[in-house]
């Protein structure tokens, strides 16, 4: 049982991007990195097999919140683990549960204990704090675990992110101390990754950034963007905390974005991302490709026979057409959401895949720039 370790093996010269490899007790990751997100155990519509050998997925999310309410910690211990319990072998990060703090406004009350929240599923009340969420990502066993957070809304006043910012940083302290008053579960390494946070104020981010990065943890997260702001906004906090977080640790830009975002933030510094668009977007009709952005949906792809992106390596997108995943998708069968998330989370892959691969050829900035204009295309 080891901590985290990230090695910086490339660096390109005209921009901050860097190729890495993050090493756990699950396995090596090579970075840039996608993580498809698999909220309650499961990628949607995706089986595990699919993850590894169609969309080379290195590793998922879990989400702390709904893996709590349900199947709960008490099915997941007696398993052995969220890695046991979903038969998936390689790393698995899991959210903190901060996010619902934010999209669940409705229903939840913030205090420095924690926050009360009810259940989305049947109403009964929770307290989740800072210790609790250690607790139960413990159980969980994922290899990478968040901090517990508040992400402020956009816009907030100043004054409102500057205390959520420091409520964050108190919990901060409260995990970290939770943490090191337990054990790690399952005999390999629980790796806790604080999170950035301060709105869209850039003197907060910088302090939250120097308080971040006082931690000495083995991983760096930048939370608190995209949920509403300007795109050139989040670009310049996240080449801003990109900036003040220390440089030989992983830094990970949580829940974004699409596949221009991605290369775009990549070049600011980061390492690691999520998003849910790729398989939401999919089961709407919407591919990302390597030619440009389809809506699958539309009576122009009813006798288009080619297949969906033969410019990626993954068999489902070479093998079907767009015809007939229009067919599926026009009919709501159920394999027409599973090919296109397939084929969406593939795409993602690929993208980091190919910005490694320029990266490490020293030619990243040139290439990045018509990559962004053929994937922004409207096919």
């Amino acid at each position: 049982m080891a901590a985290l370790k990230f090695e910086i093996q490339k660096t390109d010269p005209l921009s901050g991007a860097r190729a890495g490899m993050i090493t756990t007790d699950h396995g090596s990751i090579p970075t840039p990195v996608f993580m498809p997100v698999g909220t309650a155990g499961t990628v949607k519509a995706v089986t595990q097999s699919q993850l590894e050998q169609e969309v080379r997925a290195k590793i998922i999310l879990g989400n702390t919140y709904h893996l709590y309410l349900r199947p709960g910690v008490d099915v997941l211990e007696q398993a052995g683990g969220l890695h046991r319990f979903m038969n998936w072998q390689r790393p698995i990060l899991t959210d903190s549960g901060g996010y619902q703090v934010f999209s669940l406004a409705g229903t939840r009350k913030i205090k420095e204990e924690g926050v009360m929240f009810q259940s989305h599923i049947d109403g009964s009340r929770h307290l989740f704090s800072p210790e609790k969420v250690m607790d139960i990502q413990r159980s969980i066993g994922a290899d990478i675990i968040m901090a517990f957070d508040e992400c402020p809304p956009y816009p907030s006043e100043y004054a409102y992110a500057q205390k959520s910012m420091e409520l964050t940083h108190r919990w901060l302290d409260r995990c970290f101390q939770r943490l090191g008053e337990t054990d790690h579960r399952y005999g390999y390494s629980q790796n806790l990754f604080p999170i950035v946070q301060g709105g869209t104020y850039p003197d907060l981010r910088k302090a939250s950034c120097s308080y971040i990065s006082a931690q000495n943890a083995v991983g760096n997260a930048i939370g608190g963007l995209s949920v509403g702001e300007p795109e050139n906004m989040m670009y310049e906090l996240c080449g801003l905390c990109c900036n003040h977080l220390p440089a030989d640790r992983p830094r990970y830009l949580m829940g974004v974005g699409t596949p221009w975002n991605i290369l775009e933030c990549i070049a600011l510094g980061v390492d690691m991302f999520d998003c849910v668009m790729p398989t939401r977007n999919g089961r709407n009709a919407m591919l990302f490709t390597s030619k440009g952005v389809i809506n699958i949906d539309n009576k122009k792809w009813e006798k288009d026979y080619s297949p969906i992106d033969d410019g990626i390596d993954c068999a489902t997108s070479n093998y079907y057409s767009k015809a007939y995943l229009r067919h599926l998708i026009k009919s709501k069968e159920i394999l027409g959401l599973t090919i296109a998330s397939i084929h969406n989370l593939a795409f993602y892959l690929h993208v980091v895949t190919e910005a490694r691969r320029h990266i490490e050829a020293g030619d990243f900035n040139s290439w990045m720039r018509v990559a962004i204009e053929q994937y922004k295309q409207k096919v």
